[in-house]
């Protein structure tokens, strides 16, 4: 399902819809999501780069990583430096994000500059609007008339802590609906925010991809033997994705990955990770499943009149015998029932319609009332 999400963010969006949008989910007891994040990034960046995405252009907001640290990881994975010079652009709001390190440097009388690392940096993440403005600015500037570009948030839960969830979540509202942007995605640490925080976020994707260990290792589970699987599943890992799809309805998928050296990798859920899933669940004092012995001996048991039709005589209690008298004469309430059957058959045969008048002033009903007065 990962090729999916690159298929996905790579075609974009269609005309009159919101841009596709991704949001990566992690957690303390699996933080791979940065991986994940870089993985879906360079995807997305080499389909730029190459001509083959909607987008001709990637603006990457930076609020975790510096700017030389995408470009590095990006090098490294085979794109070209002149191509990312045109391709993409980094608004850097991780080395000044509140403007300190610019008031220091005035305060001291320094008329020259300091040194970035990008061209475009933002020293005021708790303007909203202001951010909104400087990632339009760097998406017209790819090339001339109307070009789509992509954007790419490496760090929600950064913005979170300097704006509230409302302008947070209307910034990216008007980024997915803006006419130039071709696809989004974003990192969210879950575990950082309350759930009706994530859930906005998730509202608000198209795509939600969570990043949870093998196996969740509880405070009663501490032990050698699963300490170990613990120390494999910061490696490996399940990898949960949820498409929403125009027509409303939600497909579910599930992957593993595995961080090695050179990155991250997904595949097919194996059957070795489900044995050790079963292996680390919590010893319990019964069981959820029944045996072949408990299967049988449920068989046997035999419940209220379900010995009815085996050949002995049908007992229904109409709640107008005791239970003694019933003891007594097991054939009575069969003959009972037998005449109460037979004297319902008689009144059919004989129908009557009993009326009774409320007075005596009340006028009896004829054919003879004329109807003409009726609204028919």
């Amino acid at each position: 399902m990962a090729e999916s999400i690159c298929r996905s963010l790579r075609d974009g969006s269609i005309e009159g819809e919101h841009s596709p949008a991704l949001t990566i989910k992690d957690s303390l007891q699996s933080h791979a999501g940065n991986h994940a994040f870089n993985y879906f990034l360079c995807s997305l960046a080499a389909n730029v780069c190459a001509g083959k995405s909607q987008a001709r252009g990637l603006v990457l907001v930076a609020f975790s990583q510096s700017p030389s640290f995408y470009l590095s990881f990006l090098k490294r994975k085979g794109m070209d430096a002149s191509l990312l010079a045109k391709c993409l652009r980094i608004l850097d709001c991780y080395s000044d994000p509140l403007g300190w390190k610019e008031k220091i440097r005035q305060s001291s009388g320094a008329d020259k500059p300091a040194f970035t690392e990008s061209g475009y940096v933002c020293r005021d993440v708790k303007d909203i609007t202001k951010l909104l403005s400087s990632i339009l600015e760097l998406g017209k500037g790819f090339t001339e008339g109307r070009a789509y570009f992509a954007v790419a948030i490496d760090s929600v839960s950064t913005m979170i802590k300097h704006a509230s969830l409302p302008s947070i979540a209307g910034f990216i509202s008007n980024l997915r609906s803006h006419v130039q942007v071709s696809s989004m995605l974003w990192l969210l640490h879950a575990d950082l925010h309350e759930p009706r925080s994530t859930a906005v976020f998730e509202y608000m994707s198209s795509i939600v991809a969570s990043v949870e260990p093998m196996v969740e290792i509880t405070d009663g589970q501490k032990g050698s033997d699963n300490l170990f699987w613990l120390g494999r599943g910061l490696q490996k890992g399940r990898f949960h994705v949820r498409f929403k799809r125009r027509n409303g309805r939600v497909k579910l998928f599930n992957e593993e990955f595995h961080i090695e050296y050179t990155g991250i990798t997904f595949s097919t859920p194996s059957s070795e990770n489900i044995v050790v899933s079963q292996t680390l669940l919590p010893k319990l004092q019964f069981n959820l499943q029944l045996s072949e012995k408990e299967r049988a001996d449920r068989s046997r048991v035999l419940l209220p009149f379900e010995h009815q039709g085996n050949g002995e005589p049908i007992q229904i209690y109409d709640g107008r015998r005791s239970l003694t008298q019933s003891n007594t004469d097991p054939n009575g309430l069969q003959q009972h029932a037998l005449s109460i059957e037979m004297e319902a058959q008689r009144m059919q045969s004989e129908g009557e319609i009993h009326y009774i008048r409320d007075s005596d002033d009340e006028q009896p009903d004829s054919d003879e009332d004329p109807d003409d007065d009726l609204d028919i």
